[in-house]
Parts: structure tokens; sequence; C-alpha cells
């Protein structure tokens, strides 16, 4: 008895933690345990690959703790898409047009996924038709955010784009573990080019350099470099 108890806890709390995404916020209790039963949850380790661009999409995935990074490449070059925090939803291509993932995905972070294959979805779909229109917002959403990026590299200069990324991912003014070839990617430039206005905000006093570690000593002024 106690241990069915605790069986129906833990499924409440599974089903909590999916009714926390977008896609299936406000749905059926029943359609969230539907969820549950037709889908398995695995533990990754970082730097496991999930699918490759170009692959068939079989299975929708989503993120219950860790990070995982959505990405394009061309030739050595990396253009990341999305850095996803859990709840998340990703390959969202294997229930859209081709079933084809447009992009790569890989877990940065020991993570804990839970998969849906896309039959199973399909039958999710069918009988509850609201998570199908979420679905398409999710994925125009996401081409629209690729759009954007991509404006954003090609037309604004690179030192307010590189100010924005210390600013969002600084703790406490000091940014940690972010290497010069991580902020390359995010910034979709060589590396050479993110090393090269790293220096420029050190030479006016902005930035301090350190191993692992870039210290923010004039957050006003890296502020106004962002808006520049």
């Amino acid at each position: 008895m106690t241990g069915s108890r605790s069986m129906d806890k833990e499924s409440l709390i599974e089903a909590g933690s999916l009714s926390a995404i977008d896609l299936f916020r406000g749905v059926p209790p029943e359609c969230l345990e539907r969820i549950q039963a037709m889908s398995d949850v695995r533990e990754y380790s970082a730097g496991h690959m999930f699918f490759r661009h170009g692959e068939k999409g079989e299975v929708l995935f989503i993120l219950e703790s860790g990070h995982v990074q959505t990405f394009r490449t061309s030739g050595a070059k990396k253009l990341i898409i999305a850095d996803l925090k859990p709840p998340a939803v990703f390959g969202e291509m294997s229930c859209a047009g081709q079933h084809m993932y447009h992009c790569s995905a890989q877990a940065t972070q020991p993570s804990r996924i839970r998969a849906l294959s896309s039959a199973a979805m399909d039958t999710i779909l069918d009988q509850y038709p609201e998570i199908t229109r979420r679905l398409l917002d999710l994925v125009s959403q996401r081409f629209l955010e690729v759009l954007v990026n991509l404006e954003a590299t090609s037309f604004r200069p690179l030192i307010p784009r590189l100010a924005r990324l210390l600013l969002d991912n600084a703790v406490e003014d000091s940014v940690s573990d972010l290497t010069h070839k991580e902020i390359a990617e995010r910034l979709r430039v060589y590396r050479e080019s993110a090393t090269s206005a790293l220096g420029e905000l050190r030479k006016a006093g902005i930035i301090a350099i350190e191993r692992k570690r870039i210290r923010i000593l004039d957050r006003a002024r890296l502020e106004r470099a962002s808006r520049e």
C-alpha cells in the first residue's frame, strides 16, 4: 500500500513537471498521464548527441533537468541556435513537415530527458488538437528566433553583442567557464574575432580577463556598450 502511494505521488510530480511546459500547459490531467505512460525517461551524460541536422525525426524530447544546446555547423564553424534549460522541448521537427531535424542537439551537462516517439505524439495530437496549435506556434517561434539572431549577426556590430552576452551570463559581475571558443560560437563569429573584441573591452578597462573567468570592472560602461 505504501509503495502504491509512493508511485502515485511520483506520477503527480512528473505530471506537474509536464504541465510547466508551454506545449502541455492547461491540458487535461488524463492527457499528461497519457504522455507519461507513453514516454521513457533516461539520464544522459554531458556530450551525448541526441540527433544531428538532416536526420529523420522520430522522437520529441522533453528536458526535465540539465542543459541541452541546439546548433548547426558549417565546416569548422558552429552556429548555436538555442541553449535550453528545463523545462523545455526540443526535436519538435519530428512532429512537423517532413519529420526531419533541422539542427543538432547535444547535452552540455548531465541531463534527464523524457522521450516521446513521433508515433505516440501523433496519437496525442489526434486526441488533443490544442497541442497541435501550440506545436505549430513553437516551430514558428523558433524559426523566428533564428532569423532574428541571423539578422543581429549580419548587421549589428560585434562589441555590443559581446557586451550583452557578458551581461546576460554574469553572476555578481563575473562570467565563469565561458571560453573564447564558446563566446565565438554564441556570437556566430570566428574565435579570432571574439578574442579581438574581448581585448578591446579589456584595454578600455571595462573587463578583466582571467583564467576561466571574465570579471566586469565597469558594468555601467558595459551596459552602454551593449546599446551602441
